[in-house]
C-alpha cells in the first residue's frame, strides 16, 4: 500500500517533467534559457533535479501522511528497514519517471503530444509496481533490493539516453512532427542492404562489416554465459541434492524414470515438428529483442542469462543423479548447440548492441535515427545468420540430438 501511495503523485505530478522543455518552447520562453552560457549537459540536469524534486516531494509527504494515519490504528506498522527501501523505490521511481517525461519533453513539439505520450511512462511503471508488489508477497523484505537496483539502473540509462541526444539547437529547429513511412523504410533499407548489389556481395561485404562492430557485445555475453553457467551448475550440485533430500533410492528411481522416457524420443518429432521448434526459437529471439529495445538492453540480457543459467542447472542436475556432465553436454546439447547457441548469442549481442547505441553521444543523429539504424544492423545479424542457424539448430536436435541421446543413455 505504502508502494502505490508514493506512486499516485508522481503520476500527478508528472506534467512538471514533461513541460520542462517544450512547455518553454511554446510559451516562447526558451530563447534566453537556450541563449545563456549553459553547457548543454548543465541546462539538461538542471531541468532534471527541478522536475525530480517536486513530484519526489509530494510522494514523501502522502507517504508520510499516511504511516501518520496508520499508526493511530491497531495494524502491523511497516519496519524501519521496509520503509528504508521503499523511500529507495520511490526515489528510484521519481528518477525513472522524470527521466523519461524530460526525454519526451525533449523529442515533442507541442504540450499535447508530451502529455499523450505521458502514458507510455506511467503504465510501465504501474505494471513495476505490481511486480514488486509480488516480490513482497512472495519473498520477504530483501529481494526488494534487487527492485531498487534494476529499477536504478533503467534511471540511470534514461538519464544517459537524455544526455547522449540533448542538443539546445535541436529545439530551435523542430516545429512539427512528421512521421514519413517513406523515408523511415528507405532509411532502413539502405542500411540493410549497405552498399551491396547482389545476396553474395551482402554476405561478403555487409555482414562481416556488422560482425566486426558486435565484437565487444559479443565478448560480453560469451563472458556472462561462461560465468551464469558455472555458476547455476555449481548451485545446484552444492544445494539441490540437499534440498530434495537425495538419497541412493532416490537417485536410482530418477535414473530409472530417464531410462524409460528414452522410449519417447522415438515419437518427438512428431510432437514437437522442427518447424515448431524453429518458430519457438525465433520467437524468443525476437522477444529477447523487445525486451532490450525498451530497457537499453538489460532486459533482454537477463532473459538470456536465465536461459544459461538453465543449461547450467541441467548440467548440474545431470551430475546430481550420476551421470557425466560432459556427456550430457556432448550428446544432448552440443549437436544443435554448435548452430542454436551460436544464434541466440550473436542476436543477444546485436540486441545489446541496439541498447548500448542508444544511450551512446551521436551529435550527428536524431534518437529515433539511431534507433532505426541500430534496429537495421540487428536485422542484418538476424535475417543472415542467426535464422540460417536456428533452422538447423531445429532439424539437428529433433533428428540428431534425440538418437545420441538414446545411444548414450539407453
Amino acid at each position: 500500500v505504502v508502494l502505490v501511495i508514493g506512486f499516485f503523485p508522481l503520476s500527478f505530478t508528472l506534467v512538471v517533467a514533461l513541460e520542462s522543455f517544450v512547455g518553454e518552447k511554446e510559451r516562447g520562453t526558451i530563447e534566453p534559457l537556450l541563449s545563456s552560457p549553459l553547457e548543454d549537459s548543465h541546462m539538461y540536469i538542471g531541468k532534471l533535479l527541478v522536475g525530480i524534486a517536486t513530484p519526489l516531494a509530494f510522494s514523501f509527504a502522502s507517504i508520510g501522511i499516511y504511516l501518520i494515519l496508520v499508526s493511530r490504528r491497531e495494524v502491523v506498522f511497516p519496519s524501519a528497514y521496509m520503509l528504508t527501501l521503499i523511500a529507495l523505490l520511490t526515489f528510484a521511481h521519481a528518477v525513472l519517471m522524470v527521466s523519461s517525461a524530460i526525454v519526451i519533453s525533449v523529442q515533442a513539439t507541442t504540450i499535447r503530444s508530451a502529455n499523450l505520450l505521458a502514458s507510455f511512462v506511467v503504465v510501465p511503471v504501474a505494471f513495476l509496481l505490481q511486480g514488486e508488489t509480488i516480490l513482497i508477497f512472495w519473498g520477504n523484505e530483501d529481494v526488494l533490493w534487487f527492485a531498487v537496483v534494476a529499477v536504478t539502473l533503467l534511471a540511470a540509462l534514461l538519464v544517459r539516453l537524455g544526455l547522449s541526444h540533448f542538443r539546445r539547437e535541436y529545439l530551435l529547429g523542430r516545429e512539427i512532427d512528421t512521421l514519413n513511412f517513406k523515408l523511415i523504410g528507405r532509411t532502413f533499407r539502405d542500411r540493410f542492404t549497405g552498399q551491396a548489389t547482389s545476396v553474395f556481395e551482402w554476405y561478403r561485404t555487409e555482414i562481416p562489416l556488422t560482425l566486426k562492430q558486435l565484437r565487444r557485445p559479443l565478448m560480453i555475453v560469451c563472458g556472462l554465459a561462461v560465468i551464469v553457467g558455472i555458476i547455476s551448475y555449481m548451485w545446484v550440485v552444492t544445494n539441490v541434492p540437499d534440498y530434495i533430500d537425495l538419497k541412493p533410492e532416490r537417485t536410482a528411481q530418477f535414473r530409472t524414470l530417464i531410462s524409460e522416457n528414452l522410449t519417447n524420443l522415438d515419437t518427438l518429432d512428431q510432437q514437437f515438428p522442427a518447424p515448431l521448434v524453429f518458430y519457438n526459437n525465433v520467437r524468443a529471439t525476437v522477444v529477447f529483442l523487445l525486451l532490450g529495445v525498451v530497457s537499453f538492453g538489460t532486459l533482454g540480457l537477463t532473459a538470456f542469462i536465465g536461459n544459461i543459467a538453465l543449461v547450467g542447472a541441467l548440467l548440474g542436475g545431470a551430475q546430481v543423479v550420476g551421470y557425466s556432465p560432459l556427456l550430457v553436454f556432448v550428446t544432448g546439447l552440443l549437436p544443435h548447440g554448435i548452430f542454436e547457441l551460436t544464434a541466440i548469442f550473436l542476436a543477444t549481442a546485436a540486441m545489446l548492441k541496439v541498447g548500448a547505441q542508444l544511450v551512446t553521444p551521436q551529435p550527428d543523429k536524431s534518437l529515433g535515427e539511431t534507433l532505426l539504424l541500430s534496429l537495421a544492423d540487428w536485422c542484418r545479424i538476424f535475417v543472415g545468420i542467426v535464422l540460417p542457424l536456428l533452422a538447423i539448430a531445429a532439424v539437428v536436435e529433433i533428428y540428431v540430438t534425440t538418437q545420441l541421446i538414446k545411444l548414450a543413455f539407453s
